[in-house]
This record gives C-alpha cells, sequence and structure tokens, in this order.
C-alpha cells in the first residue's frame, strides 16, 4: 500500500512540476517582454504620448514601410491618432522646429548631453525655438500621417 502511495505521490509531483514548467514556458517570456517595453516602467523620463502606447514600428532594421525608405529606423513610432498631445519626457530646451525630410515636421527637445526629436508632428507649433519646457509640459500635437506641398531645402 505504502508504495502505490509513494508512485501516485511520484506521479503527482512530476506532473505538476512539468505543468509548471510548461507555463512558464510559454507565458514567462511575454511577461518579460511585455514589461520590458512598457511605458510603465520606472525611469527618470515620461512616456511622450499620455494615454497610447503602441509601439508601431521599433528602433533598428525593419521592412521599409514605403518604397525608397530606409530599411534601419532610427526611432521609435507610437501609434496615436492625428490632434493627440505628446509631452516632453524631460527638463530640457527646443532647439529645433521645422521640417525635416522623412520624419516631417519635428520638434527637438535638448537635455544635458541628449536630443529627444519627435517628428510627425503639427505644423501649428506651439513650442518655438530657445523655449525652456518642463518635463511632463505638452509641447505639441501629432500631425497628419501625410504631408504635401512641404518645399525641400537647398543642397
Amino acid at each position: 500500500m505504502s508504495s502505490s502511495f509513494f508512485k501516485s505521490f511520484y506521479i503527482t509531483f512530476a506532473f505538476l512540476i512539468s505543468l509548471i514548467m510548461f507555463l512558464s514556458c510559454f507565458f514567462g517570456p511575454s511577461i518579460l517582454e511585455s514589461s520590458y517595453y512598457s511605458p510603465d516602467v520606472t525611469s527618470e523620463y515620461l512616456w511622450p504620448t499620455p494615454g497610447y502606447t503602441t509601439i508601431n514600428s521599433y528602433f533598428g532594421k525593419r521592412v521599409s514601410p514605403t518604397a525608397g525608405a530606409s530599411n534601419y529606423h532610427k526611432g521609435i513610432d507610437i501609434g496615436a491618432p492625428q490632434g493627440s498631445s505628446f509631452i516632453a519626457i524631460c527638463n530640457g530646451k527646443i532647439t529645433f522646429t521645422g521640417f525635416l525630410g522623412g520624419g516631417g515636421y519635428t520638434i527637438t527637445l535638448s537635455s544635458n548631453n541628449m536630443k529627444i526629436t519627435y517628428c510627425h508632428v503639427s505644423p501649428s507649433y506651439i513650442v518655438k525655438i530657445g523655449d525652456i519646457v518642463k518635463q511632463g509640459e505638452i509641447i505639441g500635437y501629432v500631425g497628419p500621417k501625410n504631408v504635401y506641398g512641404v518645399p525641400r531645402k537647398p543642397i
């Protein structure tokens, strides 16, 4: 009788260990990945688009979304509808506002030795070069998806 007890205990124990390993293999990585890219991760910087956290395109090598575009992406694209506000992720100074080729209308925020560039913004700027902004302050709005009629800079 004690032999059958140990045998059933061993089978139950082995089943539980197998179940735990199975669940950790399939659900563990997704939990880790989502927390890695989550804007809720504690840092000294804020997430630039309050209420919008979906990253549509990551930094680095990618398949070009348009013909002739580079397949190396120099930023991240956060999905937010036109007109949504974006904020200063840190304290700093506005050092550029204007059209910047593939980035469309752009705002650059400089802080210490770092530049944060917000691309595809509305051309109706609410900040200007030289403005000092505080972390969390609204500095612009998401612009239109397509921009037409912008003259190129002289080469």
